[in-house]
């Protein structure tokens, strides 16, 4: 009781009630919960922002390299390879223009959620100011414009294009990339950056296609509806009432101006968001002009190093990501030299996570005026359990009279009517429903990019990957040759992500450079390596299993449903500094280690 009394909460105590609000939203059907946004539900992802699909004549023609998604992967990807001296680079995009998920994402109060100067890549190389610390989502579209421009990527673009399927010719050793436009070009080296959050996703919630109503996701705002643009001033909604099912990241930006411009707004909530301070505010100029060249890279490695659980020197970012290793620096700073063992260390994270979130959810209580409606918004789990989220409009909405948090106590709305949403048994007759309930993230590889792979011999990479994924550092797939995967999986996750595509970017750029000074026409993974790599991702993901585990259900979990494929399909365990540092160290051998290279 005295650990209690000094820590002004009971470790205990919390423990327990984590423990209870995990097992209520637990559900049999996992990742199956979502519908896919197919047939009757496929109007949901088609592309509001720009008008029809600009006639243009099938290519067959053959480049070097071809890069599909124009994200912050994909620009990445060319920004690098144009670095290294590669020219013969064509980029295709489903969207109409480059920005990937900001060319998507314009709901109203769109915005990154960490700050700027380690978010935006490529900062130094472009020399973009951003005008706050919080860059707005139109601010990151045009952001990502620049890079393609400054890069010349633009030149050789497909957009508006959907891959269809790609397949390995082995007779030419080239992949042949088939679209919905007609297209079979041919390409030497393929670099897939489709992005984790590229899929929108539905929740499987019954009577969903039976509702009367409007309807949109998040990702593809209909303004034609509400009014108004990405600042807000939904005037359309002055006479309507709505709901948004889903409280996430999304929810918590685009909520404060639904709140504004409808006449009742219910937020329908199975999950709490932890909301911490924004305390968003312009770049000073001063301390910009300041900076000395190396200080992007520097800024990036400081805040990926702390929201890790690493210790640097300074916390360069200083907010609410980085609170929690100050906190645990705080209680071990008296026992630094006696050493922790690991357990005596996780113990004390545990500690300074309870400490973070008690402090999240006091900031509920002195914000929000109804103690009901406050306690239901409290978030009752480990921070990186979610992504925890940064707004300083959320928690203020639900003072307003037209503003109504529907609980659902875990278990999400009941079922969707002709009229509305039914929840606890109350059904609420609206107007609209906004879906925000984000992507598509532990679902089949394939289903999320939209295409099949086929690698040598015919084989497709849902066969090859059929118990779990199998690549070679997450970049590199046996039997799949000249191909590139750009993402999350077996490789270091980071809360930056724009941060883990830069590392991949550079090292893509390398391989593929090493293969043409050397002349070899072909590059893939040994089984050897492969296997390796999938035993060395298997056995780093036990460490954070149990974290994992006790965790509310989400995203990062498999929706509560961790189980051995999503420890083979997860991160590299040990961290994404480690990670970067295992590229940095096998380019630095120079080896080509794990890799089988052969001549044209």
């Amino acid at each position: 009781m005295s650990e209690a009394l000094d820590l002004g909460f009971d470790p205990n105590t919390l423990r327990q009630k984590y423990r209870q609000e995990r097992d209520k939203r637990l559900r049999e059907d996992g990742n199956n919960q979502y519908t896919e946004m197919k047939g009757q539900f496929s109007h949901y992802i088609e592309d509001p922002y720009c008008g029809d699909v600009l006639p243009r004549e099938p290519l067959t023609d053959e480049v070097e390299i071809a890069i599909i998604g124009g994200g912050f992967g994909g620009l990445l990807a060319g920004a690098r390879l144009r670095e290294a001296g590669l020219e013969n680079i064509r980029m295709i995009e489903k969207g109409g223009d480059f920005g990937g998920t900001w060319y998507w994402n314009r709901y109203p109060g769109a915005a990154c959620d960490i700050e700027s100067y380690v978010y935006l890549p490529l900062l130094e190389e472009t020399g973009y100011v951003p005008p706050k610390k919080y860059v707005e989502g139109k601010d990151i579209l045009a952001y990502s414009q620049m890079i393609a421009k400054q890069y010349d990527l633009y030149r050789d673009v497909l957009f508006q294009t959907e891959v269809k399927e790609v397949h390995w010719d082995q007779a030419v050793s080239r992949w042949v990339v088939q679209t919905n436009r007609g297209d079979a070009f041919k390409a030497r080296f393929l670099v897939m950056s489709n992005g984790p959050l590229n899929r929108p996703k539905l929740p499987g919630i019954k009577g969903i296609d039976s509702y009367r109503g409007h309807t949109f996701h998040t990702s593809r705002w209909d303004y034609n509806y509400t009014g108004g643009d990405v600042s807000g001033n939904l005037t359309r909604l002055a006479d309507k009432k709505v709901g948004i099912i889903g409280t996430g990241a999304t929810a918590v930006q685009c909520v404060p101006h639904l709140a504004e411009g409808a006449k009742q707004l219910y937020v329908f909530q199975r999950t709490p968001s932890s909301i911490d301070e924004r305390n968003d505010r312009p770049t000073d100029m001063n301390w910009w002009e300041n900076q000395t060249p190396g200080w992007h890279q520097a800024r990036m490695d400081n805040f990926n190093t702390l929201v890790s659980g690493g210790v640097a020197e300074e916390d360069l970012v200083n907010d609410g990501w980085t609170e929690i290793i100050r906190n645990l620096l705080l209680m071990i700073q008296t026992e630094k030299d006696s050493g922790l063992s690991m357990e005596e260390l996780q113990a004390k994270m545990e500690l300074a996570d309870f400490q973070k979130m008690e402090s999240i959810r006091a900031r509920v209580d002195a914000v929000v005026d109804d103690p009901r409606t406050a306690e239901h918004l409290k978030p009752y789990y480990r921070q990186f359990c979610k992504r925890p989220c940064f707004h300083d409009d959320y928690l203020p909405a639900f003072n307003r009279d037209n503003v109504t948090l529907v609980d659902t106590n875990g278990q999400g709305v009941d079922y969707i009517s002709e009229k509305g949403v039914v929840a606890n048994g109350v059904e609420y007759e609206l107007d609209c429903i906004v879906f925000g309930t984000g992507f598509e993230v532990g679902t089949d590889y394939q289903r999320r990019c939209g295409y099949e792979i086929l690698g040598k011999g015919g084989e497709s990479l849902s066969d090859h990957w059929h118990a779990g994924a199998r690549t070679f550092h997450g970049l590199h797939v046996h039997g799949f040759p000249n191909l590139f995967m750009m993402g999350h999986t077996q490789t270091g996750f980071t809360a930056n992500y724009p941060h883990a595509l830069n590392e991949q970017s550079k090292h893509i750029g390398y391989i593929i450079t090493q293969c043409q000074a050397g002349n070899h026409d072909v590059v893939e993974a040994s089984a050897q390596a492969e296997q390796q790599w999938v035993d060395t991702i298997v056995s780093l993901a036990r460490m954070n299993e149990q974290f994992l585990a006790d965790c509310t259900p989400g995203y990062y979990n498999n929706e509560g449903k961790p189980s051995e494929r999503s420890l083979q399909d997860a991160n590299y365990g040990a961290g994404p500094v480690a990670f970067f540092q295992v590229l940095a160290d096998w380019r630095e051998e120079g080896l080509m280690r794990g890799l089988d290279l052969n001549s044209a």
